[in-house]
């Protein structure tokens, strides 16, 4: 199974690329939110992506679906494990960052599901039932991903809030879990950076890193 794509743009249409890896031409879909994010990339330049594999008895041709980047890969597999949302109509509902649909799902904002493309307010419904408190890390994914990563203390701001405000941990053990993280990972720029820390130091049996 292919999960990930290194090589050469050979052709970029308005919802694909055909990408040249060891001499073979992937044809790859991108939604339109991840398309946004390579518009300066072009026939010639180099490109990495993130892959999903998509292959069953009833569409026995494979798909394979790009993304920029890995949380958005992710945010995707969960995306298609609502009822009636399979992986072709998902690439086409990703038309706004990932950030705002996971942000939506958690404010059970219906108006805002039901203007993705394809999906109406009954699939809506069903995308916040299936999805709703699972959101917690794609919401801190930020809007304009080429400015610059907030600060430190920014990073554990907006954490704590998500923690607090819609996973709903204790003030004092959010901060004491943000603390611990940065204590292992110092270098820690960005909420999801932080996020993942978190929750990988809460993971029972582990061990810091050395």
């Amino acid at each position: 199974m292919i999960g990930y794509i290194q090589g050469k743009i050979l052709k970029k249409e308005s919802d694909r690329l055909l990408v040249l890896a060891n001499q073979i031409g992937f044809e790859i879909l991108v939604p339109a939110v991840v398309m946004e994010s390579l518009a300066e990339r072009h026939a010639g330049d180099d490109l990495a992506l993130h892959v999903y594999f998509q292959q069953t008895e009833r569409q026995p041709k494979p798909v394979l679906i790009g993304f920029a980047h890995e949380i958005e890969k992710e945010f995707f597999q969960n995306f298609i494990s609502v009822e009636d949302i399979g992986p072709l109509k998902a690439v086409r509902a990703m038309t706004v960052p990932v950030g705002e649909i996971a942000r939506a799902i958690e404010a059970r904002d219906l108006d805002a599901l039901a203007r993705l493309k394809g999906i109406g307010k009954r699939t809506a419904q069903k995308i916040i039932a299936t999805l709703e408190g699972r959101m917690g890390k794609f919401a801190l994914m930020r809007t304009e991903p080429k400015s610059p990563a907030p600060a430190a203390d920014d990073a554990a701001q907006q954490v704590l809030e998500v923690m607090v405000n819609q996973l709903g941990h204790r003030m004092a053990d959010a901060k004491r879990m943000i603390t611990e993280a940065f204590k292992r990972r110092p270098s820690i720029a960005t909420p999801e950076e932080l996020f993942e820390e978190v929750y990988r130091g809460e993971v029972p049996g582990r061990e810091p890193d050395a």
